[in-house]
């Protein structure tokens, strides 16, 4: 009797600040729900992402694409049908401590899906303060975790480091934004390429890698 295949395993790079990954996270739930996919979730510092990349934070862009964003998340919001606020209250609020909250859940074996969605609505749907202690512990008990708990988790030494270990890790795969997901080290950017990411599983195909450019001498 054969072995059954492995689990699908997808390496997922995201921030409770980035639009992106809200737009696409119950896309998302979805596709690993179908391919019975294995998430390794790794919150990351986005603005440092992004200035690695060379990005920039929305409102430092040129006014031609943020007006074009805007369209998008019209287009966007329709097609997956959520609620989205165009302008956040408090955006960019800095999401350091609830992505630690997520690490510490993540290290007891939780179940974090539903935190997730929950960090990412906060920010992009409720208009709530994803920086405010207060509010991370309301998003975790909803979601089904202790929160006051993996608050008081959140302080532990070596957090803050490997927080930033990961975003650090993030950049030398040479993600330059969120969502980032890698499936056998294959990149997709962004929820638009959230088929693609369901045609390679179901595909079984050999990754496409990134190459290692250098810049001309």
């Amino acid at each position: 009797m054969s072995e059954p295949a492995p689990r699908p395993v997808i390496t997922y790079y995201f921030s409770f600040i980035s639009l992106w990954s809200y737009v696409g996270s119950r896309a998302f739930q979805a596709l690993t729900e179908r391919h019975t996919a294995e998430i390794d979730y790794r919150p990351v510092n986005l603005l440092e992402v992004f200035a690695a990349g060379g990005g920039k934070p929305v409102k430092e862009r040129p006014l031609q694409r943020q007006a074009y964003r805007l369209v998008e998340m019209q287009r966007w919001r329709k097609i997956r049908n959520i609620p989205l606020v165009y302008h956040p209250k408090f955006y960019p609020a800095d999401p350091s401590l609830a992505h630690r909250v997520l690490l510490v859940a993540l290290d007891e074996g939780a179940d974090v899906a539903n935190y997730i969605h929950a960090g990412l609505s906060a920010v992009w749907a409720d208009e709530l303060d994803i920086a405010d202690p207060d509010t991370i512990v309301r998003l975790a008990n909803a979601s089904g975790l202790d929160g006051l708990r993996l608050l008081e988790g959140a302080s532990a030494p070596g957090l803050l480091a490997r927080e930033q270990a990961l975003t650090h890790e993030a950049i030398s795969r040479q993600a330059f934004g969120a969502p980032f997901y890698f499936y056998l080290e294959e990149p997709f950017w962004g929820q638009d390429r959230l088929d693609l990411l369901a045609a390679a599983i179901s595909e079984g195909r050999e990754p496409i890698p990134l190459p290692k450019l250098s810049v001309p001498a």
